[in-house]
């Protein structure tokens, strides 16, 4: 009777264990930005939008990937951040309050601005239609993901009985994105502020080890979840709250105002967004 109980056990989480890891594929789908709501309830700029230049945002963490076994070449954190620095900066206010100029690719345009200007000029000679001037921006960003802290909390629990049991697992790493706004006119750094991001790791599973028939015969399987938070989420959510803050310190400081009066929210206290 036993040997039957513990074989539909078996099948039972043979069953579990085929699905395992299936359950959080999805189809592709738009990246919003984690911050999204805040950026919309944030008010217009009073007066035109701010020119802003973001050349890079690089990684100055030197990690590589965790790993208990052996050491990895590949880098912890993204090594493009300044593509959700320049959406963010686009999102703020609904698209109201800032006007990003490209840098980051800016040998890319200046090349194709040589080749139109080349070809009309072949082609079209004096009467070669002129090409708009570049803007120049104002502010530059400046910053960099600068830590990545693995294994900042870990734990566990688990049980075991007459060779089945249970267990969890869980680690907590944490990513910190410094970032400041410098003036083009003066070099002064205007204002610079830091955030930080914590990344859960959860992972749960149950086994069960049995000998039967006297020790002849040996039966064992596992069956388990892993969850992990993603690290790019993560380091996005932390350039996304550096934008934040730093619109709400410089209206504080008066190097701008906004539209409406407006009170900024408790996120600032690291209340998730709601």
């Amino acid at each position: 009777m036993r040997q039957i109980f513990t074989l539909l056990l078996l099948i039972l989480l043979a069953g579990c264990a085929g699905h395992a890891g299936m359950t959080g594929y999805k189809l592709p789908v738009n990246a919003d930005a984690p911050l999204i709501k805040i950026f919309q309830k944030i008010p217009e700029l009073d007066g035109p939008r701010i020119t802003i230049a973001v050349y890079n945002f690089g990684d100055k963490t030197g990690q590589r990937k965790p790993s208990q076994k052996f050491s990895q070449l590949s880098s912890a954190v993204t090594q493009g951040a300044e593509v959700w620095v320049i959406q963010a900066l686009q999102e703020v206010g609904n698209g109201t309050w800032f006007q990003v100029v490209e840098r980051s690719g800016l040998d890319n345009l200046v090349k194709e601005r040589q080749l139109i200007r080349s070809t009309r000029e072949q082609y079209d000679g004096e009467k070669e239609k002129k090409l708009k001037p570049l803007l120049f921006a104002g502010l530059i960003v400046e910053g960099a993901v600068v830590g990545y802290d693995s294994n900042v909390v870990t734990g566990g629990s688990g049980a075991r009985y007459l060779g089945i049991g249970a267990k969890t697992q869980y680690r907590v790493d944490t990513v910190t994105v410094a970032m400041r706004i410098v003036s083009v006119s003066t070099g002064e750094v205007l204002l610079s502020v830091a955030t930080q991001k914590d990344i859960a790791s959860y992972s749960s599973g149950a086994d069960v080890f049995k000998f039967l028939d006297l020790g002849t015969k040996l039966i064992e399987i596992e069956s388990g979840t892993a969850v992990n938070e993603p690290v790019n989420y993560a380091v996005r959510a932390a350039i996304e709250q550096c934008i934040v803050e730093i619109v709400e310190q410089g209206a504080d400081k008066g190097l701008w105002t906004y539209k409406v009066q407006y009170t900024p929210h408790m996120h600032q206290n690291g209340e998730d967004n709601k």
